[in-house]
C-alpha cells in the first residue's frame, strides 16, 4: 500500500527512554507517598500521557498534580536533552523516511520534553508537526492527536495512506481508530500485547523502512 505520510510516537519509539521515564515517575510517585512498581506502570500506565499518569496515579484532584508534571519535565530535560536517548539507527531510519514522506510525532510526552531531544538528535527540521499532550484534550488511546497530527500535515493525506510507529497498545489502539496503519516497535511492551497492530517489529531501523516505504 502506499505510504503518503509516517507518523511517530515519542517516548519508547524515537526515544528509548521509557527505562528513564518509569525511574523518574518512581522517584516523583515516592516522594509524594505513592510508591509506583515497575510492572504497575507498564501494566497500567505507558503509553498514556504524561499528565494522564500522574492523575492517574497520584489522583486528578492531587493538589500537586501540575507541581509533579512539571518536574517530571525538569528531570527528563536534565537527563537526556543532549538527544542520547535516540540511538543512531533511528536517526538514520527518519531521515531516510524524510526523503520520501512528511514526517510528524505525535506524543503524549509534553513539548518541552519533545523538542529539545529532537532538535539535539538532528531531527528537528525533518519534521513536518510536532502534536503534544498540551495540544490535545484527550491522550492516547483517543485518537484525536493522530487526528490533529495529519491535519497539520497538509489535510491532504489519507489516514489510510498514514503509517504510524508505536510501542504501546494505548497508541496501537490510537493509531488504528484514526484509520492508520500502525506498526508496533518491540521494546516496551511484550508482543503479545501489541498484537492490534498491523505489524510487529524487531526494531526502527532503516531496514524497516526500505521495506515499508
Amino acid at each position: 500500500m502506499a505510504v503518503g505520510a509516517v507518523i511517530f510516537d515519542f517516548n519508547g519509539t524515537l526515544s528509548h527512554d521509557e527505562p528513564i521515564l518509569l525511574a523518574l515517575f518512581q522517584e516523583l510517585f515516592a516522594e509524594h507517598g505513592k510508591p509506583l512498581a515497575a510492572k504497575t506502570y507498564f501494566d497500567e500506565l505507558a503509553g498514556l500521557s504524561d499528565p494522564e499518569i500522574v492523575r492517574a496515579w497520584l489522583g486528578a484532584d492531587h493538589p500537586a498534580v501540575a507541581e509533579v508534571i512539571a518536574e517530571r519535565t525538569r528531570r527528563y530535560q536534565a537527563l537526556v536533552a543532549d538527544g542520547s536517548s535516540v540511538p543512531e539507527d533511528v536517526r538514520v531510519a527518519v531521515r531516510y523516511a524524510a526523503e520520501r514522506v512528511p514526517l510528524a510525532i505525535v506524543s503524549g510526552a509534553m513539548r518541552a520534553e519533545i523538542e529539545p531531544v529532537v532538535e539535539a538528535a538532528g531531527l528537528a527540521d525533518i519534521l513536518s508537526t510536532i502534536v503534544a499532550a498540551e495540544d490535545v484534550t484527550r491522550g492516547k488511546p483517543d485518537p484525536e492527536g493522530y487526528v490533529r497530527g495529519l491535519g497539520l500535515m497538509g489535510g491532504e493525506i489519507a489516514p489510510s495512506d498514514t503509517l504510524v510507529f508505536e510501542d504501546t497498545e494505548a497508541g496501537i489502539t490510537a493509531a488504528k481508530a484514526a484509520g492508520m496503519r500502525c506498526i508496533a516497535v518491540l521494546g516496551t511492551l511484550a508482543p503479545e500485547r501489541l498484537a492490534a497492530a498491523d505489524e510487529i517489529v524487531p526494531a526502527l531501523d532503516v531496514g524497516v523502512m526500505e521495506r515499508l516505504l
